[in-house]
């Protein structure tokens, strides 16, 4: 099959280093040019507008942002969504939700905006965390559902996709269903969000969803999102952004919160994210860049990558966490080597950008590579 090209579109990062070959996506992914001028307009409008650009940003910015993550995800509201500069502020905010001392139900497998920060709490005696292995897949759904009922867990947090595999949760709407009614439950979708084609509306009335720009999105740093499930919310974690609109709770012994999500606001941040985001996602809409045509370029490149590995190269397909036969992969390979950090370092030096983390070597693809690209990584593979 031959893939189409959309390299063109991402010149201004792919020319500021001709010799760089990026297969690193599933971390920092190159923007396209269209988020350029998106920038700098961030810029004009603060200098148009002053003070004053704050009623562009929440009148028309804002809402355009999460018109367009709705429709992505499927969801009937686009204000049940709402921005922080990274998902840690977001994850702090939804564990000042929960009572004292909550018996939290997670995997083994998540990323450190949750992981470092429960760990942490764990030490004060703070929160009571389960952690279900992820491995083996087949069985984790059905493992973390028990954990949770046995625990009873006030709190469920998993990943769509986990970080250090590139494993899919294939049936998030069964995973959730199967969780005790009263938990709060939040899915982390940061690998899922522009990866996997992702419906959340038979589930967005029951659980969170946090995800951002800085990857598949192609946004960069600073524009991240939380879907709130409706509910009367009064995080302790808040900031004044939280009061907009508060209607409810004006006695002088209680904080006002907005309603709904606009709960979890938080304070002041720089909102030249949410230009990037808006211009991208016209940009994929204008060029049919669904998620589903992304996936599949990803998918194909992944394919043509290990069918080329031979014994010659320093990455080899047995040492794959989820196999390219597996459909319930996201567009980042993993390899499982007891040398990661090496090998990623020795790519480093071959201008080719990857990822490690432990014994995990991650190799990300995406709408800016082609064949060509892949050929390439193979020639610099070769020990």
């Amino acid at each position: 099959m031959r893939l189409t090209s959309y390299k063109a579109h991402f010149r201004r990062f792919l020319d500021a280093a001709p010799e760089r070959l990026h297969f690193a996506a599933h971390s920092h992914h190159p923007w396209p040019d269209v988020s350029f001028d998106a920038h700098q307009q961030a810029w004009l409008d603060a200098a148009k507008h002053v003070d004053d650009k704050w009623d562009v940003i929440f009148g028309e910015v804002i809402p355009e942002a999460q018109r367009h993550i709705a429709r992505e995800l499927g969801l009937s509201d686009p204000s049940s969504l709402v921005f922080a500069p990274n998902t840690h502020e977001l994850v702090l905010r939804v564990l000042s939700c929960l009572p004292e001392r909550p018996r939290v139900v997670t995997s083994d497998a998540e990323f450190h905006s949750f992981e470092r920060q429960t760990r942490r709490l764990e030490e004060e005696g703070l929160v009571h965390v389960t952690r279900v292995p992820a491995e083996p897949f087949a069985t984790f759904s059905q493992r973390l559902a028990h954990a949770a009922a046995e625990q009873q867990a006030q709190l469920v947090f998993v990943s769509h996709v986990f970080f250090n595999s590139g494993r899919v949760l294939s049936d998030l709407d069964a995973l959730v269903a199967d969780l005790p009614a009263d938990a709060m439950v939040v899915l982390d979708g940061y690998h899922g969000f522009c990866a996997v084609p992702t419906s959340l509306r038979t589930v967005e009335a029951r659980c969170f969803y946090l995800a951002g720009g800085y990857k598949y999105a192609m946004a960069g740093e600073g524009v991240c999102f939380l879907h709130v499930p409706p509910s009367a919310w009064r995080p302790r974690n808040t900031g004044w952004f939280a009061a907009f609109g508060a209607l409810q709770e004006r006695q002088r012994d209680r904080v006002p919160y907005a309603r709904g999500s606009g709960a979890f606001w938080g304070a002041t941040f720089d909102p030249s994210g949410l230009y990037r985001l808006n211009a991208v996602m016209r940009w994929r809409v204008e060029l049919g860049l669904t998620t589903s045509r992304a996936r599949e370029h990803a998918h194909a490149l992944q394919r043509r990558f290990v069918d080329g590995l031979g014994p010659r190269h320093l990455a080899s397909a047995p040492d794959l966490v989820v196999p390219v036969t597996d459909p319930a992969r996201g567009q980042f390979l993993t390899f499982r080597t007891a040398d990661a950090q090496a090998r990623c370092a020795t790519l480093k030096g071959r201008q080719v950008v990857t990822d490690a983390r432990d014994d995990r070597w991650r190799f990300g693809f995406g709408p800016y590579q082609d064949d060509a690209d892949v050929d390439a990584l193979l020639d610099r593979l070769e020990a």
